[in-house]
Order: C-alpha cells, then structure tokens, then sequence
C-alpha cells in the first residue's frame, strides 16, 4: 500500500480557534517506523522524520535529475560518505538527529537546512514567529529533536489563540506498521498527528529545529 500523504488535513483546531495559524505549504508523505518493511523501532525515528521532510521537496530540487526519498541505509552510507560517520556507521541502529538531517538535505537535494538550538523547551515561545514565517512563506516540514525528550518529530504547523495559548502542529513518525494501514482519519484520532500545547514539550529538555530552506512553488525563500 501507498504511504499517506498530508494526513494533517481535517484535523480539528485547538479549542478555542486560534487567531493565528500557519500550515506547511504543499505535499508530503507520511514516513513511519516500518512503513517499508524495516524495523527501525527504536532507532529510527530521526531517519523517518528526515523522508518525510525528503518527500515534501519537488523531485530534481536541486539537481539535474529527479531524486527519490533516501532509504535508510542511503542516509547511513551518505552520512559515512561525506565523513560524518564512521565506516561502522552503515547498517548500525545508531539514531539521527537535526544536524544529520541538515547534512543529507545537502548531499541529497543541495537544500540548506538552517539549525536552530533551543536551550530549554520553556523557551520555545521565542521560536513562534520563526515557525509562523516559515510556514507562511510556504515551507515545508520543520524537523524537531532534543535531549531528555529526544523522540524526533516533525512539526507541520503553529497556531496562537487568546490568552497566550500556543500550539504546535507534530507529526509523530514513531507508529509502527506498513505502510498506509492506518486511515488518515485513524491515524489523527490515535494522536499520531496532533495538535501540541507549547506547555507540553519538556520544560527541562533542549531542543533543534531543522528548517529545509526551500520554499513551496510561487513562495520566495
């Protein structure tokens, strides 16, 4: 089966409405523990969050011919390739993070990815009027990733409602199964795709954001 594309749409806007809302701009695919037959449980999450980012990019972004989303073991053996890993790297369970994703956005599709570090979560708040230019610029998936909460995740959109409520809109790639066996309707319901209050993400945790420089058709960088 087909992975699922853009399963954010339809889903409900935080109570109350929010008087402020950026989305993601354009298509992307929803990459997943084992949506292609691997078990990456575990370990895989960073790698998943990064196809999906891949597969929001226009095919031949960058280069003179078209470039399907890496697998796996493409983004290990890039990673060695260019010298980031060691050679023990290629088929190991070790995670990826930000700076990874930064660096195979470049060695893949020759898009920057602009790093952003952000010393504790209760410091978030700074970063929503980056977030809300981002996607409003017509940007693409944003990948996140920290320390004491170090499950990777994208982020797909922000919103502000009255009383200083913020959220972030996260794609969880951590759902294992094949691919498409869940519903987008499903797969909203169980949370894989949610609406997050800023308050929830860890207080205590750093965290990195991974900006694709590349903005949707019509949308200048």
């Amino acid at each position: 089966m087909p992975l699922l594309s853009d399963v954010h749409l339809g889903l409900p806007l935080p109570d109350p409405p929010p008087h402020r809302l950026a989305l993601v701009s354009g298509s992307y695919r929803y990459y997943h523990y084992g949506c292609d037959g691997v078990d990456d449980r575990g370990w895989g999450c960073g790698y998943r969050t990064l196809q999906t980012v891949c597969s929001w990019l226009p095919p031949g972004v960058g280069k003179t011919l078209p470039r399907p989303v890496p697998s796996l073991q493409e983004i290990q053996n890039a990673l060695v390739e260019i010298g980031d890993k060691p050679a023990s790297f290629a088929g190991s369970r070790d995670w990826i993070g930000t700076v990874e994703a930064a660096l195979c956005l470049d060695h893949f599709y020759s898009v920057p990815g602009k790093l952003v570090h952000i010393p504790h979560g209760r410091e978030l708040e700074r970063e929503l009027e980056a977030l809300h230019d981002h996607f409003q610029g017509g940007g693409g998936p944003v990948m996140m990733g920290g320390d004491r909460d170090n499950s990777s995740k994208g982020l797909l959109g922000v919103c502000s409602g009255p009383e200083g409520r913020h959220h972030l809109l996260v794609l969880d790639p951590h759902y294992y199964g094949q691919a498409g066996s869940l519903t987008r309707e499903e797969l909203q319901a169980k949370r894989w795709v949610h609406w997050r209050e800023l308050d929830l993400f860890e207080a205590g945790s750093f965290y990195n954001l991974c900006f694709p420089q590349f903005r949707a058709k019509g949308c200048p960088v």
